[in-house]
Formats: structure tokens, C-alpha cells, sequence
């Protein structure tokens, strides 16, 4: 097999520069980024309601703009907050913009054309999967910017250095979030010749790790642990909490949750078991420094960024192998 020549990356730019022009000018990208902006500006502008109540001596107002959440008179129905429509638009976003990466090439065959160019596997595969992690990044940044902008003008305070760095490491850990489910499509795309069974595999990993993987770790965590839960009487011991606690973090939904929860609430101090003796010396109540709110959530944001290059490893791999020739 003959050796190639020059870099692998050879192309990079231009494969880059078309699909970043594609989705930020095609009819689907539009449709997500007005979902996105309608459904967010919605629980943001009902937050602002509420947040009108709340006087200015809230040294993290700017904050609640993102986790607060709209209850509607005495009924028991509530809006949720801002980054819990995240949570559900961030994946749907994703895989909408991957689900037919690769085997759309295929499909219009012209896979074979493009790699007959001075263009390697390497610049193709990397370039499009960046692409679509910018397009999810200008939209997360345009989104972000209006929360912050309608809070500016709406509360008349403006926001503090802590809350815009909080605000950021907001920004940063959503797209973290965003590129493991644009991994997982891209990697769907590959495996898969069909955008269909693309789209509805994509789709079916998130509603299985959102929606049905918290349940399951519970249910596997008590199997484990049958015999001691029926010894202490239907309680957890330390042991069987922190492997249910483990199980459930190969989500990324919980990894994400639990990074927002650190990043946005200030006064969160472990996400995890807390013990008496930690509490010691301890103001309950009182903010954490940015610094350590960071420092609390670094193994969340490192996993979501793992499991993004563990999924793109796998992407790779496949790709590599898989015949190109049409």
C-alpha cells in the first residue's frame, strides 16, 4: 500500500470553511436556531417576571436568570428554566446537525469525488465534526449574549466580574455538552448508510441516557446490592450511593446538570455525599469563590470532553477502515 504523502491535515480549511457556510446558511440550521432563540428568550423573559421581585442586594441576580424557573399561579405546572430547556435542545441541536455528515456523502456519491482531491480522511472526518461544534458554539454565543443583553436592560443592574466569568464557564461546559452528542452523530453517520436510521439512533441514545438511564442505575445499583439494602432495612449504604452516583455519571446529562449546578449556584459545595465532618468550620449558605466553584467542577467538564474525543476516536477508527469507492 502506498505510503501518502504531505499532511494529513491537507484540506482541513477548506472542508471546514463549506460546512461551517453550509449549516449556518442551510434551512435546518435555521429551524433549530429558532427553536433555540423562541423557547429561550421564553424562559428567560418569565424569569425576568419573577426576578423583578428580587431586589438588587442578590449579589448573583444575573445567575438566576438562568436557573430560575416560572411556576404559573397555584397550579402545579411550571416553565422550566433556561438550562433545563438547554439540556433538552443542546443534544436535539447536535444530532440534527450530524445525523447525515458522512453518509449524506454517500448517498450522493460524492464521497469518492471529494477524497479523490488533494484531501485526506484525517481533514475530512475533523473538519466537519469542528464545523458543526462552531455552529453549535455561534448559536450558544449568540443566545447567550441576548440572556445577558434582555438582563442588562430589563433589571437595570448590571452584572458583576464573578457573574460574567460564571456566565462563560456556563458557555463553555454547554458546548462541551453539545460536541459529546455531535460525536455520537457523527459516529451514527458512520456506521450507518441510512440518515434515518442515523437520526432515529442518535435520537434513541438521548432519550435512553436523559430519560430511562437514571432509573436503570438505580434499579442495577439495588440488584447489586440486594442482600445489604434488605440488612439495613431499605437504606443505602455509603458504598451502594457512590456506585449508583458512578453509574449514573457515565451520562452526560448528569455530568452536565451537575457542572451547572456547581457553575450557577454559587453556594453548592460538593456534588456528591457530604459528611458531618465536612461541614465543620463550614458557613452554610455562603458562595463559593469562582476559583473553587471551578475546581468542583473539573472532573464533570473533563468527562464531557472525554467522552467527545472518545466517541471521535471511535468515528475514526471506522472510518478508516470503511470502503469509499462508489
Amino acid at each position: 500500500m502506498a505510503r501518502r504523502r504531505g499532511s494529513p491535515w491537507t484540506g482541513l480549511s477548506a472542508i471546514f470553511l463549506k460546512e461551517f457556510a453550509d449549516h449556518l446558511g442551510g434551512a435546518r440550521m435555521m429551524i433549530l436556531e429558532w427553536l433555540m432563540l423562541l423557547t429561550g428568550v421564553g424562559a428567560v423573559y418569565t424569569a425576568i417576571q419573577d426576578l423583578r421581585q428580587t431586589t438588587s442586594q442578590d449579589p448573583f441576580l444575573f445567575l438566576r436568570l438562568f436557573t430560575q424557573s416560572h411556576v404559573f399561579g397555584d397550579s402545579q405546572e411550571s416553565l422550566p428554566s433556561f438550562t433545563g430547556i438547554l439540556g433538552f435542545l443542546i443534544p436535539l441541536v447536535a444530532i440534527g446537525l450530524a445525523f447525515d455528515s458522512i453518509n449524506g456523502e454517500f448517498n450522493r456519491r460524492t464521497m469518492s469525488r471529494i477524497l479523490a482531491q488533494p484531501i485526506y480522511r484525517d481533514a475530512l472526518l475533523l473538519g466537519k465534526f469542528l464545523a458543526g461544534l462552531s455552529t453549535l458554539a455561534v448559536a450558544l454565543l449568540a443566545l447567550w449574549l441576548l440572556v445577558m443583553g434582555l438582563g442588562l436592560v430589563t433589571l437595570g443592574v448590571p452584572p458583576t466580574g464573578e457573574e460574567v466569568l460564571r456566565g462563560l464557564a456556563f458557555l463553555i461546559v454547554a458546548i462541551a455538552y453539545g460536541g459529546v452528542w455531535l460525536a455520537a452523530s457523527l459516529l451514527f453517520s458512520v456506521v450507518f448508510r441510512s440518515p434515518a436510521t442515523s437520526a432515529l439512533s442518535g435520537l434513541g441514545l438521548w432519550l435512553l441516557m436523559s430519560v430511562l438511564w437514571p432509573m436503570l442505575t438505580r434499579f442495577l445499583t439495588e440488584a447489586l446490592f440486594a442482600s445489604q439494602s434488605a440488612a439495613l432495612m431499605g437504606g443505602q449504604s455509603l458504598e451502594q450511593i457512590e456506585v449508583q452516583q458512578g453509574l449514573a455519571r457515565l451520562s452526560p446529562d448528569t455530568l452536565f446538570g451537575e457542572a451547572l449546578q456547581g457553575i450557577l449556584h454559587p453556594a453548592t459545595r460538593a456534588l456528591g455525599p457530604v459528611f458531618l465532618d465536612q461541614l465543620q468550620n463550614a458557613i452554610l449558605g455562603a458562595p463559593l469563590p469562582f476559583i473553587q466553584s471551578l475546581l468542583l467542577i473539573w472532573p464533570q467538564v473533563t468527562g464531557l470532553v472525554a467522552g467527545a474525543i472518545l466517541l471521535f476516536v471511535i468515528t475514526y477508527v471506522i472510518f478508516q477502515r470503511q470502503e469509499v469507492r462508489a
